[in-house]
């Protein structure tokens, strides 16, 4: 099974629709069976969309998805290249003042199920240190759960990782089998901090688990969030699951060399083999 995530920061990239066009033509090419997306904008102005909404399924009631949805845009553009993607898209806060920002889940089997859980203390969409991760429930997969998330960072005052994570993993004992995609916010390269934390909580990082990995970096230089400290080569996007999986490979993409950049994060994607060591 092969799986992706990508902190997309969508509408918020320069030359957006080629960017768009190109996220579009790897996962064509590529077919992963789950896609986590991060960053997915909608602008807060946008007239709601009234055509179809092929594929999607609501992880909350009242949600109203925006003609410019990103998460919209990539399963319209993937139907014609003849791929029904399976998705889901939940509103979590304001972004840049404009956005309605949020994270999607992607499949190429049915959802059958869906999951959203608050992870940060503030609830509030005008507070944009709110943090909520979704997850899914699919057809081929159906005794494993995929969530896409987006952490606070460890040193945060307000918000920090650490508690943010024991919600996470605190809510994840109700599943058996469990994959958390996203943007972590938090340095592999860093230790005593969040990566270490999610070791000693008994999960498995699936680079350290692949039999074959490249370097692992996903952003270069300076981002947001990151602008006044950032590592050179940091690998905050990661995969990680509550079990011993068989990892085939670690690769990041749309990295330049590997798909072209699309985001000022790079891609993640695995494929692991549905056997548990």
């Amino acid at each position: 099974m092969k799986l992706l995530t990508l902190n997309t920061h969508s509408l918020a990239e320069a030359d957006y629709d080629n960017k768009l066009r190109g996220f579009v033509s790897m996962v064509a090419e590529e077919q992963p069976h789950i896609i986590a997306l991060q960053e997915v904008y909608q602008t807060c102005t946008a007239p709601e969309y009234k055509g179809a909404l092929h594929g999607f399924v609501p992880c909350m009631d009242g949600t109203v998805i925006r003609d410019d949805n990103h998460a919209l845009a990539v399963a319209k553009l993937l139907r014609e290249e003849g791929l029904d993607y399976h998705w889901t898209w939940l509103s979590i806060k304001r972004g840049y003042g404009r956005f309605d920002e949020g994270i999607a889940v992607m499949s190429l089997s049915p959802i059958l199920e869906t999951d959203v859980l608050t992870v940060s203390g503030v609830e509030d969409h005008e507070n944009w240190k709110t943090r909520r991760i979704v997850g899914v429930r699919t057809a081929t997969l159906p005794d494993e759960w995929f969530f896409s998330v987006h952490y606070g960072r460890w040193d945060d005052v307000e918000e920090p990782f650490r508690a943010q994570w024991i919600r996470t993993a605190e809510h994840m004992t109700r599943y058996d089998h469990v994959w958390l995609l996203g943007d972590f916010n938090s340095p592999a390269e860093v230790s005593g901090e969040g990566h270490d934390l999610m070791k000693r909580s008994y999960w498995q990082d699936s680079y350290e688990l692949a039999k074959v990995r490249d370097m692992g970096a996903t952003v270069q230089g300076a981002i947001d969030g990151w602008r006044d400290s950032c590592p050179d080569g940091m690998r905050i996007d990661q995969i990680w699951c509550n079990k011993m999986v068989v990892v085939t490979s670690s690769q990041v993409v749309f990295d330049g060399t590997k798909y072209p950049v699309v985001s000022d994060h790079y891609g993640v994607m695995i494929n692991y083999e549905r056997s548990i060591v």
